[in-house]
């Protein structure tokens, strides 16, 4: 007589939800958001069917998680950025290009960033407290002076931000490619772009006017 299977022994992991969301990163990036659901999921991961429903209870909840994850890796990447510029005035540029960089280089976790963003009312915990947004502020209002303005300095952190997710959308275009290749390069053409911002703007008593 045969004897019963035993029913497969429960994972075991360090740190299974973790693990369930680098899963879910590695299924966006290399297959897309169509390909995504709690089953790949726990496929990609090595657990059981059963083992993502411990720990989110839908793909929504799952990619909520994924989203928290991207929102503190461009953290990551801008306080680096800012950490390593070269003086107060490269600051700004050298976050702006990171921001770039990070979304080039994660295009599915960074799209999957705003989809979760775009419906909420407030922002991402992680873009308060010194998070990369508030990091764009407090390097706006380190160059400035007591005339701006509260309302001016939100307005030019919306605008920097903007500028940032622009180029992070354009960056792959072939239009630009014959501009890259004479400033020497991805890295410089980025540079050249955020360092053109507000060219043709001047502050006159706190408030932004243009010629």
């Amino acid at each position: 007589m045969n004897k019963p299977v035993p029913d497969p022994r429960p994972y075991h992991h360090g740190d299974l939800s973790r693990a369930l969301v680098d899963a879910a990163r590695r299924i966006l990036e290399t297959q897309g958001p169509t390909a995504l659901s709690l089953r790949a999921v726990a496929r990609e991961a090595g657990v059981s069917p059963a083992a993502p429903y411990h720990h989110f209870k839908d793909k929504d909840q799952l990619l909520e998680a994924v989203a928290h994850e991207g929102w503190t890796a461009l953290d990551a990447a801008l306080a680096k950025a800012r950490a390593e510029a070269k003086n107060a005035r490269d600051r700004l540029t050298s976050i702006g290009v990171a921001y770039v960089c990070f979304a080039r280089d994660n295009p599915a976790l960074y799209r999957v960033m705003y989809d979760g963003a775009r419906n909420k009312d407030s922002l991402p915990e992680q873009l308060k407290d010194d998070g990369a947004y508030c990091q764009v502020r407090n390097t706006i209002a380190a160059q400035s002076d007591d005339t701006v303005t509260d309302i001016d300095l939100e307005l030019a952190t919306i605008a920097a931000w903007c500028a940032g997710h622009g180029l992070a959308e354009m960056i792959g275009f072939k239009q630009f490619e014959p501009l890259k290749q004479a400033l020497g390069g991805e890295q410089a053409f980025l540079r050249a772009v955020f360092e053109h911002l507000g060219m043709f703007a001047k502050y006159d008593h706190g408030v932004l006017q243009t010629d």
